[in-house]
């Protein structure tokens, strides 16, 4: 609770009655959208009266979350795609416009995580590979698919989830923050060609959430997580301030820690590296001991 007092603090959470005004005949669409994140998002949209697409790989899971946003009074429909796969993003950006027409805010949520050392990934481009199909071709083909209608009548607003791994270069996540470091790129790229059409493009380096991509790390049990909740509120303060970059003060300070002296963020880094290394050979040591003592 004392990270979630913290945050309330220092992050300017977003007021709800705010949302009502900035999201007023707004359609937002949000990948992703069927749990995390992005469902939290929705269903604070949903709780404004705000209208969403919501749009993920699982149609059961999308039917939920639609019922949910519905019934806390919004309004939500649901479209289901391969977010990796050219053909499943082109073939929903042209039903997307021919249902609803051009939409106002696109939030590019949905995301894939690798947590593999570089030592163990020698062998495994096709974990580069994946994290940049869905992290970064993903992403950019929603934006290029529905960046036209935005810029032709001069308003609309792109918002892009990232990592705050992207400010403090974490050690085991290089294909994860090798692809939203290539979506932070392009956008930056797009808003000074764009700047002059009313577009805004946010990022948003979230922290660790409590959702279901971080599961798999049972590290992250015993750590004080932000929630899908608050994490929502980093992403509707975007869309009220439109600000290009929304972060954490931790983030912020791993930034700055970097500029001044990256060579001690790379000790402080390397130290986490290898403390967790040889945590990691005490496990399995232990674990080969204790099997081998049940075996006798």
């Amino acid at each position: 609770m004392a990270l979630e007092t913290l945050l309330s603090e220092t992050l300017g959470i977003v007021r709800k009655p705010i949302l009502p005004k900035v999201l007023n005949k707004k359609l937002t669409l949000i990948t992703g959208g069927s749990s995390g994140i992005g469902l939290a998002v929705a269903r604070q949209i949903g709780e404004a009266g705000g209208t969403v697409i919501l749009v993920a790989r699982g149609l059961e899971n999308l039917e939920i979350a639609k019922k949910e946003v519905e019934e806390l009074g919004g309004t939500a429909h649901i479209y289901t795609c391969n977010l990796s796969d050219t053909d499943s993003c082109k073939a929903l950006v042209e039903k997307v416009l021919e249902d609803h027409g051009p939409i106002d805010v696109l939030i590019n949520n949905a995301g894939r995580s690798i947590r593999r050392s570089v030592d163990d990934a020698y062998d495994r481009i096709h974990d580069f590979e994946r994290t940049m199909d869905l992290n970064y071709f993903g992403c950019l083909q929603m934006i290029l698919g529905f960046l036209p209608s935005m810029r032709e009548r001069k308003k609309g607003h792109i918002i892009n989830i990232s990592s705050a791994g992207c400010q403090s270069n974490v050690p085991r996540f290089s294909a994860y923050i090798a692809s939203k470091s290539a979506l932070d790129a392009f956008s930056r790229c797009l808003t000074n060609e764009v700047a002059q059409d009313n577009i805004n493009i946010t990022t948003v380096y979230m922290p660790l959430v409590r959702t279901p991509m971080i599961a798999p790390t049972k590290t992250y049990d015993y750590l004080p997580v932000m929630s899908p909740e608050r994490a929502a509120q980093l992403v509707l303060k975007s869309l009220v301030t439109k600000q290009k970059k929304v972060t954490t003060p931790l983030g912020s300070l791993a930034e700055v820690v970097y500029d001044v002296s990256p060579t001690s963020a790379t000790r402080i880094m390397n130290l986490s590296y290898q403390f967790e290394e040889k945590l990691r050979a005490y496990q399995a040591k232990q674990k080969a001991k204790k099997a081998q003592a049940e075996v006798a």
